[in-house]
């Protein structure tokens, strides 16, 4: 027995276990932690590390031009500061890994960061270490996984002749403006465009004449049918009418009496109205600029989010949307299949049309994504609303209902018209039911409010109308209206200015080189933007020529789709640039900015003080800087009196150039209010100054200032205010 045992002993000594050896894992790495994660749910732990390059890591260094001219523009590439730590993580985890897969975003600027990527990691340009995806699903990450590709270095080229360009522009140029005007000016290649058309929208209203016209309503009625009428004068004579003064609008009101009218036609007919394309990135930056309140950038910011992932629930992360840096309304089969089914299930196969609809892209798209859509249609707004901020649940709801909408039959309406004629008058008016609400059921187009119904009576040719009333009524005609960030996505995508990935840094890049000022949510260009648009185009035409722009989008275009050399174009870009500049460094003098001296005197030092422009807006300095540093607002009196100590009530602005309204007497007195004050408005209980407040519904409310008042007593603005003031509460309000 023993002799058995020790033979046992022997043979476990003899075969030892095999110690398990852990298997490498293939590395992803994509642009952003959000990102990593939801991707990393998808493929699972086991096989598969996500990590985050956190963006660029790679780029030309900020304290030298970094191109070699006279080298075929080479770029001198450097690690971007701060990120060496992030560097050597990723190469030590690039060497354990068994695949590396570069998963950066679907457009130039991620394919350069993949690029980048394979240069510090050492991955060879022909290995197929590239993988892409339009939505962050588990299909489609599967499905990029199976077909990984090469880098594709026509799209790299483009991105890097876009940065080229911009870099000799920014840096070329932007000495010159220091030395000529003042330091810390700038000039880029796409935003000094922008600045002109701003700039000339803003010359078009200085000289805008208002001319005087006049429109003349008249109030029917129909003793036959027992019905009233009201009408627009329409034509006299068999022309179009034009009133343009009260004598003449008193002489046709006079003659209008004199008259024997009866109704001429009634046309009646019915109208479609076809839904709207899904969204690009323009359309979806200028519908939640309406919609929503939402700057570009807000817009880009909050879509990122949801592109990416957001945690709902037992679900995990979960990307809500496709990619948002489109310009194509192109829809997957599989996508349209699945909202086909949504609409017949939810609203009837009335409201899903025969064959799914296409929508043409404009004339020059790149067409290299989907347009914007939920990558899941049965993930409806108030299904994940508890798993989103208010701000990601608006932009998605938005972003849900314009896709569903697109795939949805048209609106119908009844329309009539009715022609009432008079001698040589003609009055007109038209009236409209909804029949069928086709996509209305769950989307108002971007450009029309929600139409309501205007009923006509039923009224028959011959039937005679009696004239109750004549309405003439005084206008101006009005100035073409400022930009704001939805009319200028759309001009300069209609001008070919930028693309989807450029408009909302174009519009930040303005706005903080002090170029511009958002006011009221509107574009304002201040003096400097005009001082230093007023020099480029003396001297730099091509700089600031939308057309000229336009072209060179074109040609990174042909570099995308290697139909063109990218050294080709920054050489037929920077001789005649380079010889401008030349020219321009010897023939300008000092430009000079005037000031605008107040009557303000510092205390400090005794000097009248001096207007300068602010960011969001213009504030007073003392003109013996550095020496003497003090600065005040400039207070906007609003007219009315504060309801706590009877002091003024101004303007002031957040740090963020949001309006507000608050005492002259702070800090004494902590009167503030968002809501403006009515100074022609009075409380008929107390004598204080009204305050209008907006819903976002658009509807008006007024109410007292003074919260003591018996008329504030239950009033609905008091939960309101308090609403404000909780949400304001942990923002620090700009003492100005």
């Amino acid at each position: 027995m023993e002799k058995k045992l020790e033979e046992s002993k022997k043979t476990l000594k003899a075969k030892p276990k095999k110690k398990k050896t852990a298997s490498k894992k293939t590395l992803v790495i994509v642009e952003s932690p959000a990102k990593a994660k939801t991707i990393e749910k998808y493929l699972g732990h086991r096989k598969y590390e996500v990590l985050a390059s956190m963006g660029h890591l790679r780029d030309l260094p900020k304290s030298q031009f970094g191109i070699d001219i006279e080298n075929d523009f080479a770029p001198k590439y450097i690690n971007i500061r701060g990120k060496g730590d992030l560097i050597k993580s990723l190469k030590k985890e690039a060497k354990n890994a068994e695949k590396i897969y570069l998963a950066s975003d679907p457009d130039r600027e991620g394919e350069a960061i993949a690029w980048h990527l394979a240069y510090l990691l050492g991955i060879d340009d022909k290995e197929k270490c590239r993988i892409v995806f339009n939505e962050i699903t588990k299909p489609a990450i599967n499905e990029a996984v199976k077909a990984p590709r090469t880098i594709n270095l026509n799209l790299v080229d483009a991105q890097q002749a876009r940065r080229m360009l911009d870099r000799i522009v920014g840096y070329k140029l932007s000495p010159l403006l220091w030395r000529k005007i003042k330091k810390g000016l700038s000039a880029g290649r796409v935003q000094s465009v922008t600045v002109k058309i701003i700039c000339d929208r803003e010359r078009e209203i200085r000289a805008f004449i208002p001319e005087e016209y006049w429109t003349i309503d008249l109030n029917f009625k129909c003793e036959a049918r027992k019905c009233t009428l009201a009408t627009e004068l329409a034509m006299v004579d068999g022309k179009k009418i034009a009133v343009t003064s009260e004598e003449s609008a008193a002489r046709i009101k006079k003659d209008l009496q004199h008259q024997q009218f009866a109704v001429e036609e009634v046309k009646k007919s019915e109208r479609r109205r076809k839904p709207p394309a899904p969204f690009t990135t323009s359309s979806l930056q200028q519908d939640a600029a309406r919609k929503l309140g939402f700057t570009s950038r807000r817009t880009m910011m909050i879509a990122q989010q949801l592109y990416e992932g957001v945690n709902v629930g037992k679900k995990g992360p979960v990307g809500l949307i496709t990619y948002m840096r489109t310009d194509s309304t192109r829809i997957a089969e599989l996508a349209q299949n699945e909202a086909r089914n949504y609409i017949t299930e939810k609203f009837g196969t009335a409201y899903m049309p025969g064959k799914p609809p296409v929508y043409t892209a404009k004339k020059d798209a790149q067409d290299a994504h989907e347009a914007v859509r939920p990558t899941d249609i049965t993930l409806t707004p108030p299904l994940i609303e508890g798993f989103l901020s208010k701000e990601q649940f608006k932009l998605y709801r938005l972003i849900w209902q314009r896709f569903l909408a697109s795939q949805m039959t048209a609106a119908v309406y009844d329309t009539m018209g009715i022609i009432i004629k008079g001698g040589i008058y003609t009055a007109k008016t038209a009236g409209s039911v909804l029949k069928f609400a086709g996509f209305t059921a769950v989307y108002d187009d971007a450009d029309k409010k929600k139409e309501k119904d205007i009923i006509l009576p039923e009224v028959f040719a011959g039937d005679v109308m009696k004239l109750q009333k004549v309405l003439p009524e005084q206008h101006f005609t009005e100035p073409p209206p400022r930009y704001n960030d939805a009319s200028i996505v759309k001009t300069l995508e209609e001008k070919g200015i930028g693309r989807p990935s450029t408009y909302a840094p174009i519009i930040e890049t303005i706005l903080g080189r002090g170029y511009v000022v958002r006011r009221d949510k509107k574009f304002e260009p201040t003096e400097l933007g005009f001082i230093v648009l007023d020099m480029l185009e003396q001297y730099f035409k091509n700089i600031v020529d939308a057309k000229f722009t336009a072209e060179l989008e074109n040609s990174l275009d042909k570099i995308a789709d290697g139909m063109m050399d990218k050294n080709n174009l920054l050489a037929e870009f920077y001789s005649p640039f380079a010889t401008t500049l030349e020219k321009a460094e010897e023939e300008i003098g000092h430009v000079d900015i005037p000031e605008e001296v107040s009557d303000v005197r510092c205390e400090k030092c005794g000097r009248l003080m001096v207007v300068k422009q602010g960011r969001f807006s213009k504030f007073l300095a003392c003109p013996g800087f550095p020496e003497c540093r003090n600065t005040k607002p400039i207070l906007k009196d609003t007219g009315a009196k504060c309801p706590k100590c009877g002091g003024r009530v101004v303007e002031r602005h957040t740090k963020r150039g949001r309006i507000f309204y608050g005492c002259e007497n702070y800090p004494k007195c902590d009167f503030v209010s968002w809501d403006a004050p009515l100074a022609d408005k009075v409380c008929d209980e107390c004598g204080t100054n009204m305050f209008q407040h907006r819903y976002k519904n658009g509807r008006v409310v007024l109410y007292c200032g003074n919260e003591n008042c018996k008329t504030r007593k239950d009033h609905p603005i008091n939960e309101e205010i308090k609403k404000m003031k909780v949400k304001s509460a942990d923002k620090s309000v700009k003492k100005a």
